[in-house]
């Protein structure tokens, strides 16, 4: 599968993730089924893929358990994932024995995997996130931007692999502080206002930050070549976002993703499909 396709494809299983994102209604599925467990620095989410790849089960909950790739609230994202599981095996009637999970580039893996160990679930692959939405699209050359609530990580992809994974913490949560301080407001009110992205005031005050976010990426490409900058994370959702990365690499293709929210975790799960030697 080309990269184009794999982005068609993609795109419509986002939109297919948010038709039935915290829906526990009980559906019938059959044949095997592929679990993938995202802590993120904002949110946790649990996807559960068929074996075609096509999601069947999706769960999010904002939470502010994990911060920079470390699990600050452990006992918390414990319960989360705990719950969300069980909400998944009551919508399929079934659950897979092992999970796919991830970490920030950087960080220490058996971090997320201990949490989701924790739920009774045995963790079978980990992979880092930028490098997990690397292989969904079957990149061969282009490098992934992956904004989170706390961290910027870049993977590089050079003829079909992955040569280089970089993370640095300026994500989501540093533009909501920038925004509660120019509007005055509590920290969460200005989260709530970012996720609606209908204030016209976001995009200027985000503009700083999202400035700063695109100078980390060109660090972290420095002395490569990509052919195009694929963004993924909730962070990318922010009013401008695009944008600024379009005019900081005029020279680049900005590919971006209108449910971005849900690439990360999609990958994840995805991971659970790949075949020794793919991408």
């Amino acid at each position: 599968m080309k990269t184009q396709d794999a982005i068609s494809l993609t795109n419509e299983r986002l939109l297919a993730i948010d038709a039935i994102v915290n829906d526990d209604s009980a559906i019938d599925v059959s044949g095997p089924l592929y679990l993938g467990v995202d802590l993120g620095t904002a949110d946790i989410q649990t996807l559960v893929l068929d074996q075609s790849g096509a999601p069947v089960a999706a769960f999010l909950d904002w939470a502010d358990v994990v911060r920079d790739g470390v699990v600050v609230d452990y006992v918390g994202a414990c319960r989360i994932v705990r719950e969300q599981l069980a909400k998944a095996e009551a919508r399929l009637g079934q659950l897979p024995t092992h999970a796919v999970t991830s970490y920030p580039p950087g960080t220490d893996p058996q971090i997320s995997i201990n949490v989701v160990e924790s739920a009774g679930i045995e963790v079978s692959k980990v992979i880092d996130e930028p490098s997990s939405v690397a292989m969904l699209l079957k990149m061969e050359h282009g490098a992934v931007v992956d904004v989170g609530g706390g961290t910027t990580g870049t993977a590089i992809i050079e003829a079909g692999k992955v040569i280089r994974s970089l993370d640095e913490p300026s994500g989501g949560r540093h533009v909501s502080l920038t925004i509660a301080g120019g509007l005055g407001i509590e920290v969460a009110e200005a989260e709530l206002k970012k996720r609606q992205g209908d204030d016209p005031m976001i995009a200027p005050l985000a503009k700083p930050v999202l400035e700063k976010m695109a100078d980390i990426v060109a660090e972290h490409i420095q002395g490569h070549q990509p052919k195009a900058l694929y963004l993924t994370g909730g962070g990318t959702l922010v009013a401008g976002f695009t944008q600024v990365f379009r005019k900081q690499f005029p020279e680049l293709e900005v590919v971006a993703f209108s449910k971005a929210l849900y690439l990360t975790p999609l990958a994840i799960a995805s991971y659970g499909l790949q075949q020794p030697g793919d991408l």
